[in-house]
């Protein structure tokens, strides 16, 4: 019989970007950015992220072991550190077959 999965294993953290106003993003800050992103990925931390089509701002998936340390990376964005993006921080819980749609299906 196999151990039901735990649901921890299935939560990840969601970064909600979003562009102040009267802010902008130039070249330079958008690799600054890119290289954080990739700076996650080489971690391990990087689920999936990118721009929104219909509005200012993206969205930054991770894995992180805590809402503090979410909190962290999110706070660590050059985005966010040179104040033209601030951002809102979720947590999320992959509903899947794998958990049985957390415990539902």
């Amino acid at each position: 019989m196999s151990e039901a999965p735990s649901f921890e294993e299935f939560k990840r953290y969601v970064i909600l970007l979003s562009l102040n106003p009267g802010r902008r993003l130039d070249e330079e800050l958008i690799r600054e950015h890119v290289a954080h992103l990739r700076e996650l990925d080489r971690n391990g931390q990087l689920v999936i992220c990118g721009p929104f089509l219909d509005y200012k701002g993206g969205m930054v998936i991770i894995q992180a072991d805590s809402l503090e340390e979410a909190r962290g990376i999110a706070e660590c964005d050059p985005f966010v550190k040179s104040g033209a993006e601030n951002y809102e921080l979720r947590t999320w819980a992959i509903s899947c077959e794998e958990n049985q749609h957390l415990g539902m299906g």
